[in-house]
């Protein structure tokens, strides 16, 4: 099978680890893309032309694609060329029938071999390019988690993220070089790390802490707010209205707190929400809450609608929980790729007009909520309403348009 690209990967054993068919490809090869660290693994009787990615190695790549290839490439990858390595960028760029791909055992793979650790039942995080807060949303009383760092810094701070968040007891492992004659593992608590790894390194955590689930409604002392927050029982079944689904994109106007972007974006690995906030102080706090429940890097915080809702990316669901006036409605409406869904919340008079009028004019269905807790009452108890709610959810038919 020939390509316009030929994907490497390799290990920390380097040139040694490979297969026979993979040393015979670089040894046939005109150039070679890599790292510093990699192209130094591949011997000095190679007689390919050796080229450096330039940093931002987005744009090197770019250059590339946009060339005339004279000649097939060869590109040097760490680890399985198509787990979280530069494999699946090249398709991108190229196209999946110009790239093919030798592949070679990926770190994770590696540690679980290491571990005895059953690979299909493990999760596995990537903290190459997202924050450690990231980690947040996946710690749970008993998940394998595997982790990815940046560098060597990475494995103390995930340990302090776990100890800062009740998951200091967890068996905490860090193996370093995999496959390389380097090699080293490293293991302890969390809360008790103190060890000094590689650079290449991949962190397991086997977690003992409290039980978090990912169903929506979390508690309101959940989230850091000033009084502008969808409550539990309401966020619930917003969320759940919302139908939160991979690779989408929320638009959560009026933000508040961000509670309701930020349990959507806890039900997906891959969407994405836009937050539209007038207000500077609840703007803090909305960032401040995705990065205590790690979704940070997937959170797109912006101004005040409508205003802020022009340049936003396309969404394919919209929440309006704050700020409803016809004006924000239209542009939603009109932005709302076809197929996606509306869920406005009202609970003044003028808001409920908006909602019953939006009903009339695109249809779906008008829902009212009423909540009362129990709550003490002198020395007795007795049931006390909150304001009720009235929601609108909508779907975007493909004959419907724009407003």
């Amino acid at each position: 099978m020939t390509a316009d690209v030929v994907v490497v990967g390799i290990g920390a054993g380097g040139w040694r680890s490979l297969s026979p068919a993979a040393q015979s490809e670089l040894s046939e090869a005109v150039v070679i893309y890599g790292s510093a660290r990699q192209l130094d693994l591949v011997p000095d009787d190679v007689g390919a032309t050796r080229v450096r990615w330039r940093s931002p190695m987005s744009e090197h790549l770019a250059e590339l694609g946009e060339s005339d290839l004279d000649s097939t490439v060869h590109v040097l990858a760490s680890g399985d060329p198509m787990f979280h390595g530069i494999g699946a960028s090249l398709v991108r760029v190229f196209g999946a029938a110009r790239v093919r791909v030798i592949a070679h055992p990926s770190s994770a793979t590696l540690a679980a071999a290491r571990l005895g650790w059953d690979l299909a039942r493990t999760r596995i995080v990537s903290l190459v390019t997202a924050p450690v807060d990231a980690l947040a949303a996946h710690l749970t009383d008993g998940a394998a988690l595997l982790i990815l760092s940046r560098d060597a810094t990475t494995p103390a701070d995930v340990a302090d993220l776990l100890a800062n968040n009740g998951f200091g007891a967890s068996p905490f492992t860090v193996l370093s070089d995999l496959g390389a004659d380097s090699e080293r593992v490293q293991a302890g608590r969390a809360d008790t790390w103190t060890g000094a790894p590689s650079a290449l390194n991949i962190i397991a955590v086997d977690c003992v802490g409290p039980v978090r689930s990912r169903a929506p409604g979390l508690a309101d002392e959940d989230f850091t707010h000033r009084g502008q927050i969808t409550k539990r029982p309401m966020r619930a079944l917003t969320v759940s209205a919302l139908r939160p689904a991979e690779e989408q994109v929320l638009w959560d106007v009026g933000a508040g707190a961000g509670s309701v972007g930020i349990e959507w974006l806890r039900l997906t690995a891959s969407g994405r929400v836009v937050a539209f906030e007038s207000d500077a102080e609840r703007s803090a706090d909305v960032l401040e809450n995705a990065r205590t429940h790690g979704v940070v890097d997937r959170l797109d915080l912006r101004g005040a609608a409508p205003d802020a809702l022009s340049d936003a990316p396309a969404p394919d669901a919209v929440f309006i929980g704050g700020g409803m006036t016809p004006e924000v409605l239209e542009i939603a409406w009109n932005a709302l790729a076809s197929g996606g869904r509306m869920v406005a919340n009202a609970v003044t008079l003028e808001t409920e007009r908006l909602v019953v009028d939006a009903a009339d004019r695109w249809g779906g269905e008008l829902l009212r909520v009423s909540v009362e807790r129990a709550s003490p009452l002198g020395g007795s108890t007795a049931w006390r309403p909150a304001l009720p709610v009235v929601q609108w959810t909508a779907v975007k038919t493909e004959t419907e348009g724009t407003a």
